[in-house]
């Protein structure tokens, strides 16, 4: 529908979260008399882009102090209080993930901190005790790491293998939940794990502590990446560069997040192996929204709209607008593909560990998987259309 905005509710039920999504037509409204052309979607991109990372930012903040009142008080009620503000900061965190995949500040190959804020899976064992194994990982080798430190953290995030996950997301995850062994329900970590006064509690307090505070940390630096108000930053080179350059990157994100990183990696290994220790955030159970908010972020370029943490909308000039005016049909057949995946999506049965092993549910999950994948192959499209190449083939 063109020169109109559509707004579909859609409520997901997932953890007692009910998600709203606004989903624009291919033409959007912007404030002032902005001329669409490839300079402006690309600074578009970059203030939506960092307010993204404000909003990830100022949430994961927020858990940062429930994590604080839990560890202050560790009783269920608080750490039902701290696991609801882990949910609440992934899904501002999940909408930022279209940001990577063209060596951004995100996951550049030297400074890049990806992976020491959503690497996964992880090795439960790696951190602290599982079932069968009582004295295992970082927090109960007090031979080998006698002092539980930021820089510890960090040196060991992913040190001697991919799993071997010490920093991030899914490491307060683990804190929070503990290992997920049960068939229908997330984990069910005890509280009494962080009464302090403890020597392991005590390590695994310290643990949770500074995963908590480097997560923030991070985003503080991709956030900063991203500022108008820091002079030679990503952000200044990033609008500053021929604006084709600029807008292959934007399509490059967009088309792997889809393709690659959506249906392959985070639905299609989980589906192929019907294992629930493939799903990214397997302790929560939180997988299926980590999925659609995913969804949303690339809807949110591809739209030029973002629906704020305060409850606001940013507009900015778009991909969909630019298309509009200059490939009618390709605009209009993107708009058709966004909706049915964000159909296939919010019909998919949950909890997803769930999905992935009951024949009655797993057509949905592949149905969705096909959705995602074509909306990436729609991203090459685009590119095509608009003189550009972008490579949206997993890498073998």
């Amino acid at each position: 529908m063109r020169n109109s905005l559509i707004i579909k509710s859609l409520s997901v039920v997932s953890a007692g979260l009910s998600i709203v999504f606004l989903i624009n037509g291919c033409s959007t409204s912007v404030s002032g008399n902005r001329k669409v052309n490839a300079e402006a979607v690309v600074e578009g991109y970059a203030t939506l882009v960092y307010a993204a990372y404000t909003d990830a930012l100022t949430s994961a903040v927020s858990m940062q102090q429930a994590i604080s009142v839990f560890l202050h008080n560790p009783n269920d009620s608080t750490q039902l209080v701290a696991q609801h503000a882990w949910r609440e900061a992934r899904k501002w965190y999940a909408q930022t993930e279209t940001f990577r995949f063209y060596d951004g500040p995100i996951d550049n190959g030297v400074t890049g901190v990806e992976g020491l804020l959503n690497a996964w899976p992880l090795d439960e064992a790696y951190v602290d005790y599982v079932a069968g194994a009582s004295s295992v990982g970082i927090i109960q080798n007090v031979a080998t790491y006698p002092e539980i430190t930021r820089n510890l953290l960090v040196d060991l995030n992913e040190k001697g293998g991919e799993e071997n996950i010490s920093c991030g997301f899914h490491a307060i995850e683990f804190m929070l939940w503990g290992q997920d062994l049960d068939s229908v329900d997330a984990g069910k970590r005890p509280s009494t794990d962080f009464i302090a006064g403890n020597p392991i509690n005590d390590r695994r307090r310290k643990f949770l502590e500074l995963s908590t505070s480097l997560l923030v940390e991070h985003l503080e630096l991709v956030k900063k990446a991203w500022s108008p108000d820091v002079h030679d930053n990503y952000r200044h080179s990033f609008i500053a560069a021929p604006a084709d350059e600029s807008l292959q990157k934007i399509l490059t994100g967009l088309g792997v997040m889809a393709k690659v990183e959506l249906a392959g990696e985070r639905m299609y290994t989980a589906y192929d192996n019907a294992d629930q220790e493939d799903e990214q955030s397997c302790f929560s159970d939180n997988t299926s929204d980590d999925l659609i908010y995913n969804l949303m972020g690339i809807a949110n370029v591809y739209r030029g709209s973002m629906h704020r943490l305060a409850g606001d909308t940013l507009r900015v000039v778009s991909l969909s607008q630019l298309l509009e005016l200059q490939h009618g049909p390709v605009a209009e057949t993107m708009q058709q593909q966004l909706q049915k995946t964000y159909q296939s999506f919010v019909t998919m049965p949950q909890p997803f560990d769930r999905a992935i092993i009951r024949p009655d549910a797993r057509q949905s999950v592949m149905e969705s998987i096909l959705a995602v994948q074509e909306l990436g192959e729609q991203f090459a499209t685009i590119a095509t259309t608009l003189g550009l190449t972008i490579n949206v083939s997993p890498t073998q």
